[in-house]
Order: structure tokens, then C-alpha cells, then sequence
């Protein structure tokens, strides 16, 4: 199954770390962050997990909820949360799905549907496509899908400023620039005339070209 940006997010019901979830039920009208990983007790994704429970704070500004995944069982996600508390010095403090029949690895196209078998047996290696970032909307639409190698450790920085954008950008007419920070000038974008420009920004905006207009970003 391949998904795609504005498609809905396939939903379903698994267990996990804080107990049994609907996901769209359990995302109700927030954002979200579904990251995946390909096995338990890995290196990199250790030092992940830790961040983001580091950063759990920031998410809830955003009211942008958390959610991991790894094909293992939820008894295996418990065990190793105490080594990422341990090494990165953060508690996980959201809840981790357990995927050992790999239904939602293979639901959101992280594995082929005919993978056969359960978690058991399977390496981080034969796992690798099992590294990924979905941000979906309160709509339950997907706003972000990035794909990471094995060796790659993730910015989760970068997606709390793609977070900003996107819910600036839901809010208003605008675009973000590129390496844009929550705070600097915006586009605007081409389907908004000079005239509705004017009526919106009446402070102005500099024109770089006439599909090329930055203003102040909007609150």
C-alpha cells in the first residue's frame, strides 16, 4: 500500500504501552506524530525515543500528541524503555505501539503486504523500511511522511518547525520559505490577489516578483 500527503491515515486498532487504542479515536482532534522503528533495543532509535519524550512538551504546545511504533511486543517496548531512561536521561512518556503481526507496518506501507510471519525471528536489518515519520492532521489526512535510513538519526527538531508551518499555513494564506522559523516573514501565496493582499495586510509586503510577495507572518 503506498500512502500519500492529503490521503486519509489508515486507521486501526492495536495495543500499546498506555493500553489498547483506536488511532483515530485516540488522536481525536489533535495532531500527531506516528514514528516507527524496525526493533527494539537499537542504538539510534534509542537515542530517538529519549528526544522525543525530551521534547514531549514542546509537542503539547502544538496540541500535536505522540505516538511510537517498533514490530515487537508491547512487554519487549516496556523493558527497553528502561535503558532509554537510563542512557538519554528521559523517561518515554507517550505510548508505544506494539506491532508484533506487523498489521500496521504493512498497513502503512512500510513493509509489503505479503510479509508472512510475526516479529519473531526478524532482525532490524530485515526490518530497515520500518523507519518512518507520518504527521497527520486533526482531519485524520496525512501532512508529512519522511522516510530515514538505519544509520540516520531523525531531527525532530525539524518536525516541530514543519508542524508550525503547516498549522501557520492551515490558518492563513500563506506559504513558508524555505528553512523558514516560527516568527520570520511568509509568502503569500499566488491565489490571493494584490487587491485582497492589501485588505489582509494593510502594512504592505516587499515584492520580490509578482509571484514572489513576503510579509510579516500573520498571528
Amino acid at each position: 500500500m503506498t500512502l500519500r500527503i492529503n490521503e486519509t491515515a489508515p486507521d486501526f486498532t492495536a495495543k500499546t504501552t498506555e493500553g489498547e487504542i483506536n488511532f483515530h479515536d485516540w488522536i481525536g482532534d489533535s495532531w500527531c506524530v506516528l514514528f516507527s522503528h524496525p526493533k527494539d533495543f537499537t542504538p539510534v532509535c534509542t537515542t530517538e525515543l529519549g528526544y522525543m519524550a525530551r521534547l514531549k512538551p514542546e509537542f503539547d504546545k502544538r496540541n500535536c500528541k505522540i505516538i511510537g511504533l517498533s514490530v515487537d511486543p508491547v512487554d519487549n517496548h516496556e523493558k527497553w524503555a528502561h535503558d532509554i531512561e537510563e542512557t538519554q536521561g528521559y523517561a518515554v512518556n507517550y505510548p508505544m505501539i506494539g506491532d508484533s503481526d506487523l498489521a500496521v507496518a504493512k498497513l502503512y506501507g512500510m513493509l509489503p503486504a505479503d510479509t508472512a510471519g510475526s516479529s519473531e525471528g526478524r532482525t532490524a536489518a530485515t526490518n530497515a523500511t520500518v523507519r518512518n515519520v507520518f504527521v497527520i492532521g486533526p482531519d485524520k489526512t496525512i501532512k508529512l511522511i519522511i522516510a530515514y535510513p538505519m544509520t540516520t538519526g531523525r531531527n525532530f527538531d525539524e518536525i516541530l518547525r514543519v508542524i508550525d508551518s503547516m498549522q501557520l499555513t492551515a490558518k492563513h494564506q500563506v506559504a513558508t520559505p524555505v528553512n523558514w522559523r516560527n516568527g520570520e516573514d511568509v509568502i503569500i501565496v499566488p491565489s490571493v490577489s494584490d487587491d485582497a493582499a492589501r485588505e489582509k495586510y494593510p502594512s504592505g509586503w516587499k515584492t520580490l516578483k509578482p509571484y514572489l510577495r513576503l510579509v510579516a507572518q500573520p498571528q
